[in-house]
């Protein structure tokens, strides 16, 4: 088949891309927010109603893009692998939806997220000697520094937007928790920039970069376009400004702004985000778009 639809289910939402493997030409997405790991830190489990919204989310999809004429690869990552029943939980949704899932370990995440940044700074006509990727998802963030084609690195920690805002009580909780959650990665950073040098671009992607860029845009969650996002330059000022901008709307009003499902967990996304600066000391960061599933496609588009 010379087509591909690429699935990535994270810890908060559900992505899918289907793309042309010959032309590369982008051939329609969807995207749902489906808190797979809604409750998971207090249970250890995802809940029928998490299955529930993904399988609702999944027949959805195919009403959207046509499956008919392409090849399959669909991917799961944190909360999946987390999950004391995360294996019962994939076979039901293979059962009600024919789509088989695959659990990837951190390592596979950053490499498809890699694929997928290149792809991107190609297409800006930007090629960074090194850079720092983070993905800043549900139930983690992945760290990857790159430093040439033979050279990257990458780790994943237990650090998601989804999984801190249930472990802590309120903002200020999780405010104060922040530092000391994120301990490890400052330590992973000053090892890997001690030991291959400093960094030139630090590239941000996922739901709280891309959000906040759109904020910045003047877009709303209903005129979110991803185009217009790549490439867009954060400084830390930027994401400050946002929180204050995010904590005096109404729920309604946040809701709008940036969409169902993720108005409650955006704050301690621009935490974890904020953080990022503050361990790196980078003044900016660069958000693109394109994550894991866009990783998939060109990585099967590949062989």
């Amino acid at each position: 088949m010379k087509n591909i639809i690429a699935i990535d289910l994270g810890s908060n939402s559900l992505r899918l891309l289907k793309m042309n493997m010959e032309t590369k030409e982008n051939l329609g997405t969807f995207h749902k927010t489906v808190k797979t790991a809604d409750g998971l830190a207090q249970t250890g489990k995802i809940n029928e109603e998490a299955l529930n919204r993904v399988v609702l989310a999944l027949k959805e999809a195919k009403e959207v893009l046509d499956f008919g004429d392409s090849k399959v690869k669909a991917v799961t990552t944190e909360a999946i692998r987390q999950a004391k029943n995360g294996l019962e939980i994939l076979k039901s949704i293979a059962e009600q939806t024919g789509i088989r899932f695959e659990v990837i370990d951190g390592v596979a995440e950053a490499k498809y997220a890699l694929k997928a940044a290149q792809n991107r700074l190609e297409r800006l006509g930007q090629i960074p000697k090194n850079f720092m990727l983070v993905d800043i998802g549900g139930g983690s963030t992945e760290m990857l520094f790159y430093y040439g084609e033979e050279q990257y690195f990458s780790k994943s920690f237990q650090v998601g937007i989804v999984t801190v805002t249930q472990k802590y009580k309120d903002l200020d909780e999780i405010a104060k928790a922040i530092p000391l959650v994120m301990e490890p990665m400052k330590v992973y950073y000053d090892e890997v920039v001690k030991a291959y040098g400093e960094l030139e671009v630090f590239i941000a992607t996922a739901g709280t970069p891309t959000t906040i860029a759109a904020m910045k845009k003047g877009m709303n969650y209903a005129t979110y376009d991803p185009e217009k996002i790549h490439g867009t330059v954060l400084t830390q000022n930027d994401l400050h400004e946002r929180m204050t901008q995010l904590l005096e709307m109404s729920k309604e009003e946040r809701v709008i702004a940036v969409g169902v499902g993720r108005d409650d967990l955006i704050a301690s996304g621009v935490l974890i985000y904020d953080e990022l600066y503050n361990i790196s000391g980078f003044k900016e960061s660069m958000v693109i778009d394109d994550g894991i599933r866009e990783g998939i496609a060109f990585d099967e588009s590949s062989k």
